[in-house]
């Protein structure tokens, strides 16, 4: 049983929490996500179930969209609804979609964000949540995202609705908190939903609840040949036991997808099973792909 599922996470629960009830209903072990959302969070988690556990990297490191709401008015030492509220400010009059939209459009491109002191960040060997919980307060260093989209979806007095669209690692509390510094008020998350992560969406997720056996599960797997957004090259079936060896193919052993450009590829068969994962080396005869991670 191998491959990726697409789940819908509910609100309390942990992503830890939905790899315990995948590995229940599957009956194996190897399972693991391939993104954190915090507990209050909601939507799309994705899972991989036996070999497919070797693509969290390239999984993780995909963009993600979000939908959420931007309360104005507080602030708290979490950025979100389940911190401690340090202020309570009115909102500004004239403040009203199209201003918060001008906020928001500051934070779209490469920015350097401020990890909040509640967060899974490492300084110093430890979590900056479980600093938090004693107290203490350090300094933090800012780290770069891109932000490729911060949408006003609506606003209803004190609650915006926003989209965001953005790279690994990016903090949509954050956000909100520094539009809300902006504005002069404040602004904290108040719900977060996940709805996409690369070219996955939650709309082709199914609940937690929903996988009740192995059955379900293996039922919605996506093969690991349809997981990746990675360039795909095609092999030959005489290069088949070169990559399976772990060897270096070269262009003219590769029937389509001949790469260009330097980094990581899908190396599959013709029938689309995904064989192994490689690098594109460049050279002056022709393109190189050394396999790397090796499936067969």
């Amino acid at each position: 049983m191998t491959g990726l599922l697409l789940v819908d996470k509910p609100a309390g629960m942990t992503s830890h929490d939905v790899v315990d009830c995948i590995r229940k209903a599957s009956g194996i072990r190897r399972v693991g996500h391939t993104g954190t959302l915090d507990p209050a969070a909601t939507g799309l988690l994705l899972i991989c179930l036996g070999k497919a556990t070797r693509l969290s990297e390239h999984l993780t490191g995909l963009d993600k969209t979000y939908e959420g709401v931007m309360r104005l008015g507080l602030v708290t030492d979490s950025f979100d609804m389940d911190g401690t509220v340090t202020d309570e400010q009115p909102i500004p009059a004239g403040v009203d979609a199209q201003r918060i939209q001008d906020a928001c459009n500051q934070y779209v491109g490469e920015i350097e964000q401020m990890p909040p002191m509640v967060s899974a960040v490492k300084v110093g060997g430890e979590r900056l949540y479980k600093k938090a919980r004693k107290g203490e307060t350090v300094e933090r260093e800012p780290r770069p995202v891109s932000v490729y989209e911060f949408m006003v979806l609506d606003y209803t007095e004190p609650d915006a609705r926003v989209r965001v669209r953005c790279s690994r690692g990016t903090y949509v509390r954050s956000l909100c908190h520094d539009v809300g510094q902006d504005l002069g008020c404040g602004a904290v998350l108040a719900e977060l939903r996940r709805t996409a992560v690369g070219r996955h969406t939650v709309d082709a997720a199914l609940s937690v609840d929903a996988f009740t056996d192995a059955g379900v599960v293996r039922e919605r797997l996506v093969s690991m040949g349809d997981a990746l957004d990675l360039p795909t090259v095609v092999l030959m079936p005489e290069a088949l036991e070169t990559v399976k060896a772990g060897n270096t193919v070269t262009s003219g052993e590769l029937l389509e997808g001949c790469p260009v450009n330097e980094g990581w590829v899908q190396m599959k068969s013709e029938a689309g099973d995904l064989l192994a994962l490689g690098t594109v080396q460049a050279t002056a005869v022709g393109a190189r792909v050394h396999p790397k991670r090796v499936f067969m």
